[in-house]
C-alpha cells in the first residue's frame, strides 16, 4: 500500500505547507496516540525536537493531540534523534516522537516516530496511523486526558549513554577535536561527551537561534569544519547534522571522510576485536570501494534501499551489527538501534586510539571509486525509472562503463528531487555521464 503522508523518514516538508501545519500535526498526534494506546494502560510517549523555531509550535500541537487521545507525554526539549530512540527504551515508553527535518534548512520541519523498541516504525504501523488521520477527531473522557511533564535531565542521561558505548578505560587525552553541531540538537551534548572523555574540544555550530540550523555548517556542509581543523591543528573534525543522526569526519589534513569510509574503519576495528557479526549493510548508493575493501576479510556487503530504516530492516534480517549510508547515517546496532552520529564518532576515535593510527591512516585501507551525484529538482515526486528516454540513456551509459561501474536513478524520499548517481573507475567519464543523465531527466520533465 502507498502511504499518503509518510516518506522514508517520517513526514517532512515546508512549514506552513500541508501537511507540515499546526492543524495537521495536532491531528497526527491524536492519530498516533490512538494507535500507541491500544491495549495499554496509562500510555506514555516521549517528544523531542531539534532547534528550529517551528519546533515550539509543533511540540504544542503534538502534545495536545496526544492528550486528546488519552496519552501522557514527556517533553525532552532539544534532543538528538538517536537520544529519543535511547530514552524511549530506557523509560519503557510506548513510543518516541522527534520533531525535526534533519539536515534540511530551518523553514522545513518533520515528524519522526520510534516504537517502544527504539526502532523506526514499520510500514504497517504507519498505515494504521494514516488510517486514523482520516477519522473524525474525538477527545477521551476528561478523566482520561493525557498529562504532560518535562524531563529536565534528558541531556545528562544521553551523555552518559554515549560515553558507555566505548571501553570504560578508554580516554582521549592528548586528542584535539573540532566538533561541528550544525546549530542543531547536539549543541549541548556532543562537546560535553568529548571533553568528559578527556579530549581537547573546539566547538562550532553551537549557537542555535531557531533559524541557523544547518546553515553553512554541519555534516552536509563540512567545508567550514575542514578549514577549522587545519587552523586549529586538530587531530580530527566531527560534523553532525541538525538532529545528530548523521556523521561526517575530517582528518588532520582537512580531507573529508564520508559514511562509507567510516563504515570501513568501524568494521575493521570490530573485526580486530572479534565483534563484527553478519554482513555490513549499505545502500544502493554505497561506494564499490567499500565492497572491494571488505571482501579480502570475508565480509559481505549487502545493499538496502536508500534510507536508514531500510538499512536497519536488512540488518535485522541478517543479524548484522554494522550498517549505514554514504551520507553518514551509521548504525552500530550492538550499541544503539538507530543511526547515531556521536556514538559512531566515538567508535572511530576508539579505533584511532587503540591502533595508534591517525584517521587518515585508518581510511587508507579503502580506495573509493569516483562517484558523481547530481540532484535534479522537480515540482512533485516523479519516478525516473518510468521515463523511457532516460532509461534508454541509462542502458547506453552502463554499456560505456563496461561493467566497471554503476548507475542509479531514484526519487528522493524526503525532498522533490531525482537523484542521478554514476560510479566508475574513470572520474572524468563518471562526471560526464552523470551530467548527460541529469540533462536527460530535465528534458523528460519539460516534456
Amino acid at each position: 500500500m502507498t502511504r499518503a503522508y509518510f516518506g522514508t523518514d517520517g513526514i517532512r516538508g515546508k512549514v506552513g505547507t500541508y501537511p507540515i501545519t499546526a492543524d495537521f500535526v495536532l491531528k497526527l498526534g491524536w492519530a498516533a496516540g490512538r494507535v500507541f494506546s491500544r491495549g495499554r494502560q496509562d500510555p506514555v510517549v516521549l517528544i523531542g525536537k531539534d532547534t528550529r523555531i517551528s519546533g515550539y509550535m509543533f511540540e504544542s500541537a503534538l502534545e495536545a493531540g496526544l492528550s486528546a487521545a488519552g496519552v501522557n507525554t514527556q517533553l525532552m526539549g532539544p534532543m538528538p534523534t538517536p537520544a529519543i530512540s535511547y530514552l524511549t527504551r530506557t523509560f519503557r515508553a510506548d513510543a518516541g516522537i522527534v520533531i525535526s527535518a534533519s539536515h534540511n534548512p530551518y523553514y522545513d520541519n518533520g515528524i519522526k516516530f520510534f516504537g517502544a523498541d527504539g526502532l523506526k516504525l514499520s510500514d504497517a504501523i504507519e498505515h494504521e496511523i494514516e488510517a486514523e488521520i482520516d477519522e473524525p477527531m474525538t477527545t477521551v473522557d476528561s478523566a482520561r486526558i493525557g498529562k504532560a511533564t518535562r524531563l529536565m535531565d534528558a541531556a545528562g542521561r544521553y551523555i552518559e549513554f554515549c560515553k558507555s558505548t566505548i571501553a570504560s578505560q578508554m580516554k582521549f587525552g592528548g586528542v584535539k577535536v573540532v566538533v561541528d553541531c550544525a546549530h542543531g540538537s547536539t549543541y549541548h551534548i556532543a562537546p560535553h561527551v568529548l571533553s568528559e572523555l578527556g579530549a581537547t574540544v573546539v566547538s562550532m555550530g553551537v549557537s542555535p537561534n531557531g533559524f541557523n540550523i544547518n546553515e553553512g555548517v554541519g555534516a552536509t556542509k563540512p567545508e567550514a569544519l575542514a578549514r577549522a581543523v587545519l587552523d586549529e591543528g586538530a587531530d580530527l573534525g566531527i560534523a553532525l547534522d541538525g538532529d545528530g543522526d548523521r556523521l561526517i569526519l575530517i582528518d588532520h589534513e582537512g580531507t573529508i571522510v564520508d559514511g562509507d569510509e567510516i563504515l570501513f574503519i568501524i568494521a575493521s576495528a570490530r573485526l580486530a576485536q572479534g565483534e563484527l557479526r553478519g554482513p555490513v549493510v549499505g545502500t544502493l548508493m554505497t561506494n564499490l570501494g567499500l565492497e572491494h575493501a571488505l571482501a579480502p576479510f570475508g565480509v559481505e556487503l549487502k545493499r538496502a534501499a536508500v534510507g536508514d530504516r531500510y538499512v536497519m530492516e536488512m540488518m535485522l534480517a541478517n543479524d548484522s551489527t554494522l550498517g549505514g549510508e554514504s551520507s553518514g547515517h551509521i548504525i552500530c546496532r550492538d550499541r544503539i538501534p538507530t543511526g547515531d552520529g556521536i556514538v559512531a564518532a566515538l567508535q572511530v576515535m576508539e579505533a584511532m586510539r587503540a591502533s595508534h593510527k591517525s584517521l587518515k591512516d585508518l581510511r587508507c585501507g579503502m580506495d573509493k571509486y569516483p562517484q558523481t551525484l547530481v540532484n535534479v529538482r522537480t515540482r512533485e515526486r516523479v519516478n525516473p525509472n518510468q521515463m523511457d528516454s532516460v532509461q534508454a540513456l541509462k542502458t547506453e551509459v552502463e554499456r560505456e562503463l563496461g561493467g566497471q561501474g554503476r548507475v542509479l536513478l531514484r526519487s528522493s524520499g524526503t525532498e522533490p528531487l531525482v537523484r542521478v548517481m554514476v560510479e566508475g573507475a574513470d572520474g572524468d567519464k563518471v562526471k560526464r555521464l552523470a551530467g548527460r543523465l541529469a540533462d536527460a531527466v530535465r528534458d523528460a520533465l519539460d516534456e
